[in-house]
């Protein structure tokens, strides 16, 4: 008797970006929009005037690197979090057993299979809410890659629970684009990061300046991690990576203005998500997963797939969830919005859902 048909194999390279199509109200990208704060904006717009000049990262490395704590030749700037995976998927060529935490953003595994590397997956379960299980991680993976927040479940894990799976040996990936985005009661800075920790073997933090600050287009991120590693990386990336203006920004976006702003970003995004979960939770059938702590919320409701269809049609973009490993058809993922765009979308949610 012929065995059960295998389930379709999740495309990786699709994004939200794909979804947000012109004319469509987007909830599918998790970058904010507002308007970028004089203090971000001048830098760069001084920078336009002096590309004449090769890119010197010398004062955005230092910038990052006192923001965390950390000495200069600990911090790799990169053209966003994209090609940190790329330098690691090419640059770790002797890894033997690659493993990826999902369900999670899709682009690490993507760039180890380019690479030619076999990815094990460690699929985290619903039934948990996804949170993290250290002991679900094979004892011999050599490579472990988690993000924390995880995008697109947004959950936080305990900072203590991801630094379990640290060991000699071992180089532990956490993916923190969107750590900048949490708050917790009574915490000054960014809950769970461990940007700031040396004490951890193989401990590798990527982080992202494009989703807070709205600076997709503009490409920089940087890379946390042991110097010996950090040089290693640096020479698989071309010369001049970085641009300037992307370099006047990443020195900007570590100053503390830009800290004290992010804190108060998080904190009205903590607000529209609270409003953005309370509306949704009114709806037949419409699940929010776990207690969601970034820009976005993972919703679970049979058929979601077709939802998101209709919502296209009437001019709403969310997220697929069937291109994420762990998940599936009944997935979305809903980026937080101010309170009057999530208004205007549960209504038309709602009407969708009576509707059958």
């Amino acid at each position: 008797m012929p065995g059960a048909p295998e389930p379709p194999v999740p495309d990786l390279r699709h994004h939200g970006d794909a979804e947000a199509t012109s004319g469509l109200v987007d909830l599918a990208v998790n970058v904010r929009r507002d308007p970028m704060p004089d203090w971000l904006a001048a830098p760069i717009r001084a920078a336009l005037t002096d590309l004449a000049r090769y890119p010197d990262p010398t004062a955005a490395r230092e910038a990052v690197a006192g923001r965390h704590g950390r000495p200069p030749e600990e911090v790799l700037l990169t053209a966003g979090a994209a090609e940190a995976f790329v330098l690691l998927a090419r640059g770790l060529r002797e890894v033997r057993r690659p493993v990826v935490v999902h369900p999670q953003f899709t682009e690490p595994e993507a760039a180890l299979l380019a690479a030619g590397h076999q990815v094990d997956r460690v699929l985290l379960p619903a039934e948990t809410r996804f949170r993290l299980d250290p002991t679900l991680v094979p004892d011999d993976a050599d490579l472990v890659m988690i993000g924390n927040p995880t995008n697109p479940t947004s959950v936080l894990h305990p900072a203590d629970t991801v630094a379990a799976l640290a060991r000699p040996g071992r180089i532990l990936v956490v993916d923190e684009a969107f750590a900048d985005s949490t708050i917790a009661p009574g915490v000054a800075g960014e809950p769970e990061s461990l940007a700031a920790r040396r004490d951890l073997p193989g401990l590798v933090v990527l982080r992202s300046l494009t989703k807070t600050w709205g600076l997709a287009g503009l490409r920089v991120g940087y890379l946390l991690a042991e110097t010996n590693l950090v040089t290693r990386l640096a020479a698989g990336q071309p010369l001049w990576a970085v641009s300037t203006p992307a370099l006047a920004a990443a020195q900007a976006c570590a100053g503390p203005i830009a800290v004290a702003t992010e804190r108060a970003i998080a904190a009205r995004l903590a607000a529209d998500r609270d409003h953005l979960v309370r509306r949704l939770s009114g709806l037949p059938g419409v699940r929010v997963e776990g207690a969601p702590a970034s820009a976005f919320v993972l919703v679970h409701r049979p058929g979601a797939d077709r939802v998101r269809r209709a919502l296209r049609e009437r001019g709403w973009a969310v997220r697929r969830g069937d291109t994420f490993p762990g998940l599936g058809p009944d997935w979305c993922r809903l980026a937080v919005r101010d309170t009057a765009t999530t208004d205007a979308f549960v209504s038309v949610l709602a009407e969708i859902l009576a509707e059958g």
